[in-house]
């Protein structure tokens, strides 16, 4: 039976942190890839020597030839410039289409049968960008945003209570962004509403902490997050590569689905085999309602943008 293979475009911070975590949970054969010569052959090689130490899949190469991620079942794409203190999601925009463009063509081209994953900000946009180039089916293409988001709201509650991360449930609606809509009614610990178990003054705050948390990283380290993107990006492949139809948070195609109207944005999806099996439409609030239409009219915003540079 032949092995699953995953490509990730960009060696940075973020794509060698996804190779890493990947082979630690041997989803398959890794092809770690960049314009920059010795770039990811030297992070490959260091990941694959780790592997005797860690018990994990040496299966890895790093490579700047397009021609060896062919056949691909995943393609990754954290390809692109990251934030530096002081900047927006936005301000990426103009050169991170570019970027994406090429890679999105080139991965096509190589991978017509691929499941896209896009890393790169500015996070909905790019996925926009890469479903244009592609012309792969909507469902097969999507973005790492929710997963990060929920993550950051669900770490934020679980210190707040002095609780097991893995209790913490979260859910996520909107573009990656500060306004990105966390639903409080939707979040649970262990089926608790944390309704129940925080006042609306301490919910507030951590909303607003999940919302700044990129940029609380940024101006920590001086650059973009990739510990906690890498792992979202990896949660998803393996829901898609073990077929576990997993219920997460991503950017996704949306239609007729809470009246988006044909983009994509963040929602609750079921991940599958095939990519996007299902996305999960909720009953929400006028006010819930509200937030996600604000958030929404952005990332409508930075699509007609990106029109421009396609």
């Amino acid at each position: 039976m032949a092995r699953n293979k995953i490509t990730i475009a960009g060696s940075g911070n973020v794509g060698a942190e996804t190779a890493h975590i990947a082979a630690g949970k041997k989803l398959g054969d890794i092809v770690l890839l960049d314009i920059v010569e010795g770039l990811a052959q030297g992070k490959a090689l260091d990941i694959a020597e780790a592997s005797p130490i860690k018990l994990s899949s040496p299966g890895i190469v790093g490579t700047c030839d397009w021609e060896q991620t062919a056949d691909s079942d995943i393609v990754i794409i954290t390809s692109g410039l990251p934030r530096k203190p002081g900047m927006s999601r936005d301000d990426l925009l103009a050169k991170n289409t570019q970027i994406v463009k090429d890679v999105s063509a080139k991965a096509a081209k190589h991978s017509p049968e691929a499941i896209i994953i896009v890393v790169c900000n500015p996070l909905d946009a790019m996925v926009y960008v890469a479903a244009s180039i592609t012309g792969f089916d909507s469902d097969k293409v999507m973005g790492m945003a929710g997963v990060l988001d929920s993550g950051r709201f669900s770490y934020f509650i679980a210190s707040e209570l002095g609780v097991s991360v893995d209790d913490v449930k979260c859910v996520l609606l909107g573009g990656h962004g500060d306004d990105m809509v966390p639903l409080p009614r939707y979040t649970s610990i262990s089926g608790i509403p944390v309704t129940e178990l925080l006042t609306e003054e301490k919910i507030a705050r951590l909303i607003e902490r999940t919302r700044k948390g990129g940029i609380e990283v940024v101006n920590l380290l001086g650059c973009s997050a990739y510990y906690a993107p890498a792992a979202g990006a990896v949660k998803m492949a393996e829901a898609i590569l073990g077929d576990t139809k997993a219920v997460m948070s991503c950017c996704a195609y949306c239609d007729s689905e809470y009246g988006v109207g044909g983009h994509f944005v963040g929602v609750p999806v079921v991940l599958g085999r095939n990519g996007v099996k299902k996305v999960i439409e909720l009953e929400l609030k006028e006010s819930e309602r509200k937030q996600f239409e604000k958030s929404l009219a952005h990332v409508k915003q930075l699509t007609a943008k990106v029109d421009k540079f396609l």
